[in-house]
């Protein structure tokens, strides 16, 4: 949405969309600062291996290392694929997501994030990173059509799960 300052000059209300594509350009670029600055002072973050990091300053001391040595040079692909507002100013966005170095970078991990708007901006207050097995990675991969998340969430609420 378009609003107009003081000054009639026009500027963008922030998003949790713009937030998520700050984020991979944060990733994209190496840039454990810029990545940090995307999350809420008391974030909780959860990697893949299942260690927790609290706090904005543990995610850039992490990523720093991350973007120096693992993920030198790696760019990422996120999609979201489930959007749920749980409150005025929070969301919980559910997404596809991976890392890499090709053209092309497959969808390996499910993600959630949550975010919540503070002031006139947008940010991630916890993030749960896991790995997917390979029926969703087959149902993800990118141009795929086999599958959606939302059937399958349907599916799993289905089952009890």
């Amino acid at each position: 949405m378009k609003r107009f300052d003081d000054r009639m000059t026009p500027f963008s209300e922030d998003t949790f969309e713009q937030c998520l594509g700050r984020i991979r350009s944060a990733w994209d670029a190496g840039d454990a600062p810029a990545y940090a600055r995307e999350f809420a002072d008391d974030a909780t973050y959860i990697i893949f291996r299942g260690e927790a990091l609290i706090g904005r300053d543990a995610i850039e001391r992490s990523h720093a290392t991350v973007f120096h040595r693992w993920q030198r040079g790696t760019k990422m692909a996120v999609r979201p694929v489930e959007v749920r507002s749980l409150a005025e100013n929070v969301v919980s966005v559910v997404t596809v997501g991976g890392v890499g170095k090709g053209k092309v970078i497959p969808f390996d991990k499910l993600q959630t994030f949550t975010f919540v708007k503070r002031g006139d901006r947008w940010l991630c207050a916890a993030f749960h990173n896991t790995r997917m097995n390979r029926a969703s990675k087959r149902g993800f991969q990118v141009g795929s059509r086999s599958g959606s998340l939302g059937a399958m969430l349907g599916w799993l609420r289905s089952q009890g799960r």
